[in-house]
């Protein structure tokens, strides 16, 4: 026999036995809920939310509690990913070059859902100071700007590019990479060692763009980079990752973020390198010069929230020879 202590209620289906005298508020709270984010419904009518922490749950009440999630959103609840401290819901990350203007620019990363773009570093038109601006079509204070050193083939170049950046903007977490040379655009590793170990004695929070080595990733970590970002192929190739297992390898053993940066082509190329267990994707040229790039932007969200799932799943094992997916017992 249950007490007068206690009084039993349906939540959202659920048969409860609760402490009598519970207000709403503390119900929500109870259940890891928080109140000013919910609406509650008490036996058919809605509660004003103002009122949740007056009204006490009785015998008998059947409650349903409901909140706003994003639409078609089939993320895991709360799967977010954080870079030094700050944290992301979205793991893809687009560049803004090579866009026919800001404006498609703008209408791209609406699409992709992209919470980070990527920012190059030039001067300012000093002949045509009222020439558009990038910061007119995407509002710096609503999406992360991170400013990155495309075109440096020195570890001085780069450092001063971001200074000018910090400068400019304010900005500490930065995108770093040092290139060899022009024609593979790859990455000079024994410059970006070194600028990442400056950058990072001088308060910078570097994302690295590195070649494929576990080895020279982990190096990148221990001086200073916040996020391993090795390359899946050339930049602006669209070949789809070519080392799915030097990549495995780096995310096995790296303690910051790795997210695969440059030669991603299609969707089922972000889908494949969230299956590696990645953090997330880095692109550009493979929405900017898709036929559709607002399509093409939408695709790499799908793929990016799709390989993140499957990652989560865990696939099935492989096998050489079929295995009948129907059971065998009771064949006719």
């Amino acid at each position: 026999m249950h007490t007068d202590h206690t009084v039993s209620i349906r939540v959202n289906g659920e048969h409860r036995r609760v402490a009598a005298g519970l207000s709403l508020a503390q119900l929500a709270a109870d259940l890891g809920l928080v109140p000013e984010k919910v609406a509650v419904e008490r036996n058919l009518e809605v509660v004003p939310r103002s009122t949740l922490g007056q009204v006490c749950v009785e015998d008998g009440d059947e409650l349903e509690i409901v909140h706003f999630v994003g639409g078609g959103d089939v993320a895991p609840a709360l799967d977010s990913w954080t870079v030094a401290g700050r944290t992301f819901r979205s793991r893809l990350i687009v560049g803004t070059g090579k866009y026919k203007d800001f404006a498609q620019n703008a209408a791209a990363l609406e699409a992709s859902g992209a919470e980070i773009v990527t920012v190059a570093v030039r001067r300012v038109n000093v002949s045509d100071p009222n020439a558009p601006m990038l910061t007119d079509f995407i509002d710096p204070k609503k999406v992360t700007y991170l400013p990155n050193t495309a075109g440096c083939f020195t570890a001085e170049d780069a450092i001063r590019t971001l200074r000018l950046a910090r400068e400019a903007g304010g900005w500490d977490l930065v995108k770093l990479e040092v290139l060899g040379e022009a024609k593979t655009l790859y990455p000079d590793m024994v410059e970006t060692l070194r600028a990442t170990e400056i950058l990072a004695k001088e308060g910078f929070l570097p994302m690295v763009y590195c070649v494929d080595d576990p080895i020279a990733a982990k190096r990148l970590e221990n001086v200073g980079a916040v996020a391993i970002m090795p390359l899946g192929a050339p930049i602006g190739s669209g070949l789809g990752i070519q080392n799915q297992v030097t990549i495995r390898l780096i995310v096995e053993g790296a303690s910051v973020p790795v997210l695969v940066d440059a030669g991603v082509g299609t969707a089922s190329d972000a889908a494949a390198a969230m299956e590696l267990g990645c953090d997330g994707v880095l692109m550009n040229t493979a929405i900017a010069e898709a036929k559709d790039p607002i399509m093409m932007a939408a695709a790499m969200k799908a793929g990016v929230e799709a390989g993140r799932l499957a990652y989560l799943a865990g696939r099935m094992g492989k096998r050489r020879y079929a295995d009948p997916s129907s059971p065998l017992a009771g064949l006719i």
